[in-house]
């Protein structure tokens, strides 16, 4: 069993990736009993109680007990990974251990819980996160769904000669099934900087300039290994404030996740719904 101080198999730069992926699943399988997951959830901020709202718990493990994973580094994400049973008999894993590029670990871990998902064969991934809003008419606490993403942190999960298209990466699918459940649902384009500064308001208008509407610092370079791992992607942000330059007044953790927790019933139990159509 690994433990929060245990030697991480990333710390060798010619371990396989896949493998360890492959290993954890197979740990996670053992400690939860399910031999199969089908759906899988990174949860960020705002959105870690619809865990509780999808289905029957039927396991819940600490992330260091699981190799390639660590403790969360940022206050408002669980270190835990759950085994769920959902009301249509097919179980879903739900991630609250992220692993952010800004923590300096490499892109091999920031993708490593996407991994080890399709490793459990999960076919789709759910990535959420909390994120600033560039739409002056998104206020604290609105969702919206990720229809495309840019890139800039300057780096990629793949490695070598590996070519993936990414042309309908969020899935037109799993998002015609959220809007379904919420009509009201807007869309915009993820842009991920590498953080842990929030971006400046230069660097947001250059965002908005490029085509972005949401800014932040995940998902994109989980969605890529999810798409090289063959799953579908449905990405949901929590706008949890305006992006540095729309909003009037100094953007701060603290208020990330005091909109989180203000806006976490209502945009938990409308994942709950939207997984429960998948």
């Amino acid at each position: 069993m690994a433990s929060e101080d245990a030697p991480n198999p990333f710390d060798d730069p010619a371990a396989d990736p896949f493998e360890i992926a492959r290993v954890a699943a197979e740990l996670i399988a053992r400690r939860s009993g399910v031999e199969r997951h089908d759906i899988a959830l990174t949860l960020g901020s705002g959105w870690g109680r619809a865990a509780d709202l999808i289905g029957e718990t039927v396991a819940t493990i600490p992330a260091t007990d699981i190799p390639g994973f660590s403790r969360s580094a940022v206050p408002g994400h669980v270190g835990t990974i759950r085994s769920v049973l959902l009301p249509n008999g097919k179980h879903a894993l739900v991630l609250g251990a992220r692993t952010h590029y800004y923590e300096g670990h490499g892109v091999r871990r920031v993708v490593h819980g996407v991994r080890t998902a399709a490793a459990t064969g999960a076919s789709v991934m759910i990535l959420t996160n909390g994120a600033g809003g560039i739409k002056e008419t998104w206020g604290p606490g609105t969702p919206a769904l990720i229809s495309d993403h840019i890139n800039l942190t300057a780096a990629s999960p793949l490695e070598g000669a590996t070519f993936i298209d990414l042309t309908d990466l969020y899935s037109q699918r799993l998002r015609d099934i959220a809007h379904e459940v919420d009509a009201s649902l807007d869309e915009g384009v993820y842009v991920q900087f590498r953080g842990p500064h929030y971006e400046t308001p230069a660097e947001v208008q250059m965002a908005k300039t490029i085509g972005g509407h949401i800014v932040g610092m995940s998902t994109a370079l989980e969605a890529i290994a999810a798409r090289q791992s063959g799953m579908e992607v449905l990405g949901m942000s929590l706008i949890t404030n305006l992006a540095a330059g729309i909003s009037p007044i100094p953007l701060s953790h603290s208020e990330v996740i005091e909109a989180g927790k203000t806006a976490e019933p209502v945009i938990s139990d409308l994942l709950a719904r939207i997984v429960e159509r998948l």
